[in-house]
């Protein structure tokens, strides 16, 4: 039994995000791995909260749990398959009755989600593929809910299983939110909100008992490269890229926000500060962390490049494939294997071909076992547009594979010292990036082992015990000071009752 070595303060830990695709990325990724460690180091149990309509969430958590992305004491729970299992009742405060829709008669042009078979939801969309109405069943094909666009807004109903109407709510939020109390009962819970999507509806919920940290992974910005532009109307309101060009105004907000890298809290400070608007002592910086140690070989072979990159438009292999061409044409001993699929692969490709490169670049495509191969492998390569914390750079330094990234929002410049645990290019500078690769296969060997060594000390800074020590910390301040608001909000309402009370009593006087 492995005894915690983070200490996390009592209560229900969750993670909250839109939904999970098949081919989910790096934030979804981010998310199992801190679940994983959050119950390995910490001893508590986590649960994935979803709100899609994805119907095979049990046959997904099965294929999770066989390649390791779930663990004992990580579990899946969606919203529609929850309301499915539950018996519904009418609310005790209800004083209306609730009027039923009635169900959608059957349209060839719906769209239908199954599952087994069983038809689990029907929704149907107008022009512009705008939503218009939506009915979900339970598996044994009674109707579950209704979902219809009205003026000012959707009216959702709730079903028993009967068939009798027991709940309405004038928008999906509400309904997230109910579905959140169902959740999280009166039990102290702590939730890190992953998506953007989920974010928006997360600061107009407020408990005492739920402690709601929003995790931005990515840019705050419309772009990353763009000047900077206040863009929250509240220092713990969520931060979202579609924000940029407009200040967000909501009542509720977070008990924390949480970015991955120095720079970017720095630049969202920046903004804040544009809008007259002081939070420094809000917004929090935790990077996300890897399982070390890793295995880090000891005889890299020089040349070697690795790449691992899905091959669209905003991880630029194209860059990578130029800087190749360069460098090897000085140094011809260098390779690069590019490890990741995407639908730019056959572009690629030809890319290769037309520069005459496929003898030493090679599109090796998906594997799961590729970050294996940093242990042997003499440098990688970066080469993004944006990033938020590029984990796969602190997987190459910790396996002793020096890291060769442009200095782009963000992460690159939180891990790497450019010249002493790896080198920053200067963004989109290729001949740069190629001159970097030559220096370092020219590099004497002592120096270019202490540069691995520099590389393996600094990746030790952003392992999972480490990082998890950090969270337990965020939430044992989040929660004190949630208390703290809460008692001062406390003696404030007393202190207008009392003040109230003085008024009500020199008025009677007055009057009598």
């Amino acid at each position: 039994m492995v005894l915690p070595t983070a200490r996390f303060p009592s209560g229900k830990y969750y993670a909250l995000t839109w939904g999970i695709s098949d081919g989910y990325g790096g934030m979804t990724s981010a998310l199992l791995h801190r679940s994983r460690a959050f119950h390995r180091l910490g001893g508590i149990p986590v649960e994935i909260l979803t709100t899609d309509d994805r119907p095979d969430y049990a046959e997904l958590a099965e294929r999770l749990l066989d390649s390791g992305e779930l663990t004992e004491g990580v579990t899946l729970r969606n919203l529609w398959d929850d309301l499915r299992e539950r018996t519904l009742a009418p609310a005790k405060s209800q004083k209306t009755q609730i009027e039923a829709a009635l169900p959608l008669e059957a349209d060839e042009n719906d769209l239908l989600t199954q599952h087994g078979g069983i038809v689990l939801k029907r929704e149907r969309v107008g022009a512009g593929q705008k939503f218009v109405a939506a009915d979900r069943f339970r598996r044994d094909g009674s109707l579950l809910a209704t979902e219809r666009r009205i003026k000012g807004g959707r009216s959702i109903v709730i079903y028993d299983l009967q068939g009798a109407p027991v709940r309405r709510f004038k928008s999906r939020w509400k309904l997230y939110h109910w579905w959140l109390d169902l959740v999280f009962k009166r039990h102290l819970s702590f939730v890190v909100v992953d998506s953007k999507t989920s974010a928006r509806f997360m600061p107009d919920y407020r408990r005492d008992n739920v402690v709601a940290v929003h995790l931005v992974h990515a840019s705050h910005r419309e772009d990353a490269r763009d000047a900077p532009l206040g863009v929250l109307g509240a220092a713990t309101q969520p931060v979202l890229r579609e924000t940029r060009a407009a200040v967000l105004k909501r009542s509720g907000d977070f008990d924390s926000v949480v970015v991955l890298t120095e720079r970017q809290r720095a630049e969202l400070l920046e903004d804040l500060l544009a809008l007259g608007i002081d939070a420094r002592g809000v917004i929090r910086v935790i990077p996300n962390g890897i399982d070390l140690p890793m295995r880090s070989a000891s005889d890299h072979v020089r040349g070697a490049g690795v790449m691992l990159a899905s091959l669209d438009e905003r991880k630029r292999v194209e860059h990578a494939i130029d800087a190749m061409v360069e460098a090897h044409a000085t140094v011809p001993q260098t390779t690069l294997d590019v490890y990741g699929g995407g639908d730019r692969a056959e572009e690629l490709l030809a890319q290769i071909n037309r520069q005459n490169a496929d003898s030493f670049v090679s599109l090796r495509g998906y594997r799961s076992d590729a970050r294996a191969k940093f242990a042997s492998a003499d440098f990688s390569l970066l080469t993004s547009t944006s990033e938020g914390l590029p984990l796969v750079l602190v997987e190459g330094m910790a396996a002793g594979c020096v890291p060769i990234a442009y200095d782009v929002r963000y992460g690159p410049a939180d891990m790497i010292q450019d010249g002493v645990s790896g080198y920053l290019v200067e963004e989109g500078d290729i001949s740069l990036l190629a001159k970097r690769i030559v220096e370092l296969q020219r590099m004497p060997e002592a120096q270019l082992r202490a540069m691995r060594q520099r590389a393996v000390a600094r990746a030790k800074e952003f392992s999972d015990e480490a990082i998890a020590k950090r969270w337990a910390n965020e939430f044992a301040r989040a929660l004190d000071a949630k208390r703290i608001r809460a008692a001062a909000d406390d003696a404030l309402a007393i202190r207008l009752r009392r003040r109230a009370g003085v008024v009500r009593r020199r008025l009677g006087r007055m009057l009598g």
